[in-house]
């Protein structure tokens, strides 16, 4: 498992334990877990979630994914009926646009 990997999921472990994220935490967690993770890794992790909620970070992450999704899925299914008439007008732009209809390619 790479540091980062390592770290991060050490990471999540104090944020669900409520514990304050720290480098000497992380390193602990990562030790305890048979990973071997530089000390640079834990302090840079450690300083970029300095004050920040991972937990609810994570929540607001998940819930906002389905939601973008389902609007995807809302407006293909919408546009499901106009989907066959542009790739028909598609098929026929190409055709239209060929350079073999007009008797000479690129390299003749």
């Amino acid at each position: 498992m790479s540091n980062e990997a390592s770290v991060s999921y050490a990471a999540l472990i104090l944020a669900d334990a409520e514990q304050e994220i720290t480098a000497e935490k992380l390193l602990a967690l990562t030790k305890a877990a048979g990973a071997s993770v530089d000390a640079i890794w834990a302090d840079v992790f450690a300083k970029a979630v300095e004050g920040k909620d991972l937990k609810e970070l994570l929540f607001s992450f998940a819930a906002s994914a389905p939601a973008a999704a389902a609007g995807g899925a809302a407006a293909g299914a919408a546009a499901g009926g106009d989907a066959a008439a542009a790739e028909e007008e598609a098929a026929e732009e190409e055709k239209e646009e060929s350079d073999d209809d007009m008797g000479f390619g690129l390299f003749d």
